[in-house]
């Protein structure tokens, strides 16, 4: 029997870039108390993995007292400069990642790994691409172990400043993704973050403590 078109397409897999609940390609998109959810469950070992609430792929874009909830792959900060004030992102694995150039202040990050996890998956592949997550007077909670975040990029760059992280954040606190090529590239760095979880004893050699 022949399905409809309709059908064939309803049974087709997406892909993480098709899977967002919200897309935004649009510069100077602005969203202000809204919600952006995928309720799509992260299920192990099947192709249907990815649960985007939101994909902003435009650039100078800002969002304010917004939320965004998902499992695996949350908030797709694509690629573009983005600005994230007073925002709570929930997910699992990676759930904020891409090669976006974001500035996140005062927001709420909130794990529900069932496994050990990533916070952040930033994508910056070469030395010379002006990206990177900076993340200020944000506070990380949960129920699941994480880790600040992985290198899905050589150069993944990520840095944590007045940030209270709780029991959750891994005391290695960062991820190399099995590439150890990449210690050497990626940029992770923490300043001035409190709670049980920004304990610096047991971080990996390679990520940086900034005094000053």
């Amino acid at each position: 029997m022949t399905l409809p078109r309709f059908q064939e397409t309803m049974e087709k897999p997406l892909r993480t870039y098709q899977s967002a609940t919200v897309a935004v390609d649009a510069n100077y998109f602005v969203a202000i108390n809204m919600k952006f959810e995928n309720t799509a469950p992260h299920v192990t070992g099947t192709r249907q993995e990815q649960a985007v609430a939101l994909r902003i792929s435009g650039t100078k874009a800002a969002f304010y007292n917004c939320s965004f909830y998902g499992d695996q792959d949350t908030l797709y900060d694509h690629k573009g400069l983005h600005y994230f004030s007073n925002c709570f992102i929930q997910g699992s694995v990676d759930f904020i990642f891409g090669s976006g150039r974001s500035f996140y202040e005062n927001c709420h990050l909130n794990s529900i790994a069932k496994k050990v996890a990533s916070l952040t998956a930033q994508k910056r592949s070469n030395s010379s691409l002006a990206s990177g997550f900076s993340f200020k007077d944000s506070t990380i909670t949960g129920s699941g172990l994480i880790y600040l975040g992985r290198a899905w990029g050589d150069y993944s760059r990520v840095v944590f400043s007045y940030t209270y992280m709780d029991k959750i954040v891994l005391p290695q606190g960062w991820n190399d993704w099995g590439d150890h090529r990449r210690d050497s590239r990626v940029y992770y760095g923490e300043y001035k973050c409190s709670g049980p979880g920004a304990n610096l004893t047991g971080r990996v050699t390679w990520a940086r403590a900034f005094d000053r």
